[in-house]
């Protein structure tokens, strides 16, 4: 079955970088869309940014010049490197697989998701 699994969260400061990883198993890597979305306390879950199974990549207007994506199709892993990171970036963050080729940035559209990871900026 599919598989997915974030690491890389963490506390930093204002200003800070981070990378998250997603671990992916049980399916074809890149076959579909891989996305990744975090949620907020109180807040709804909303997409980051999602790597298209045509090499193709989309991002918030929040995460763009801020945020990157990139995979390692030989690890089966899409990275999220966070640099410039705002106490507005705090959430937990999730990747999920697309129910098609497409990325909607809406969580509906998404079949499988991993346990999230826990990222916290402070000020």
């Amino acid at each position: 079955q599919v598989q997915l699994v974030e690491s890389g969260g963490g506390s930093v400061q204002s200003g800070g970088s981070l990378r998250l990883s997603c671990t992916a198993s049980g399916y074809t890597f890149g076959s579909v869309c891989l996305g990744w979305f975090r949620q907020a306390p109180g807040k709804e879950r909303e997409g980051v940014a999602a790597l298209y199974s045509d090499g193709r990549e989309t991002y918030a207007d929040f995460a763009k010049g801020r945020f990157t994506i990139s995979p390692d199709n030989a690890e089966n892993t899409l990275y999220l490197q966070m640099n410039s990171l705002k106490p507005e970036d705090t959430a937990m963050y999730y990747c999920a697989t697309s129910l098609t080729r497409g990325c909607p940035p809406v969580p509906v559209a998404y079949k499988h998701w991993g346990q999230g990871t826990q990222v916290i900026v402070s000020s």
